[in-house]
């Protein structure tokens, strides 16, 4: 975990089941005073899962897609449409600014995480911006936290699991918590992505604490 909330967040989505628990977590980030800037990146397969999933038509105004078509206020969807907090970087663009160990990324996120994503960053295959960027944490030596999404898991998985583990990374398996109860899929999904804002010093205010 970081020393002190970041600022600056990489999000990555990648192609396995699950943008809702992306969902809510771009929506916890644009809400939250204390981030300042979150660049979003999304894998082609990550493209069609959440065509799938959520209904994205086409590859305009992705994030406006994404953030307006959750169940939230009105108001808070048409914010979230006009912010401009989260920035789209293209996963083909090897160039981008979080390529660079230079550029102050705090901590990335990548929600799902294939397991075939997993295998790049666990063996430094960095051809995508996705995978150069985790690889620039790793390098560095900042936080990041792997959603991984796969069942059931190889031999090939789980060593790579080691591998990324072992090399920094947070494995954050996107298994959700049921214990408090939640009233639905929403629900559910937005408890997840708290924890995993929890776990980079970003608690939020409405989460969920077990008292026993």
């Amino acid at each position: 975990m970081p020393n002190q909330p970041p600022q600056n967040l990489t999000i990555a989505t990648t192609g396995a089941s699950g943008s809702i628990f992306l969902q809510e977590l771009l929506l916890a980030v644009e809400r939250d005073v204390r981030i300042q800037n979150v660049n979003f990146i999304a894998s082609d397969s990550g493209l069609r899962v959440l065509a799938e999933e959520l209904g994205i038509k086409g590859r305009s105004n992705l994030i406006g897609q994404i953030l307006a078509g959750a169940p939230a206020k009105s108001s808070a969807r048409a914010a979230a449409r006009n912010s401009s907090k989260i920035k789209e970087q293209s996963n083909a663009d090897i160039g981008a600014n979080v390529a660079s160990g230079s550029y102050p990324a705090d901590a990335m996120v990548v929600i799902p995480c294939s397991v075939g994503t997993l295998a790049r960053i666990a063996n430094g295959i960095a051809s995508h911006l996705i995978e150069r960027a985790a690889d620039v944490c790793l390098k560095e030596k900042r936080p990041l936290v792997l959603c991984a999404r796969e069942t059931p898991l190889n031999k090939i998985h789980i060593r790579n699991l080691y591998r990324a583990a072992d090399a920094g990374a947070t494995i954050f398996p996107l298994i959700p918590a049921f214990y408090y109860r939640p009233a639905s899929l929403d629900d559910m999904a937005r408890e997840f992505a708290y924890r995993v804002l929890a776990h980079l010093s970003l608690p939020q205010a409405d989460a969920f604490h077990w008292k026993g």
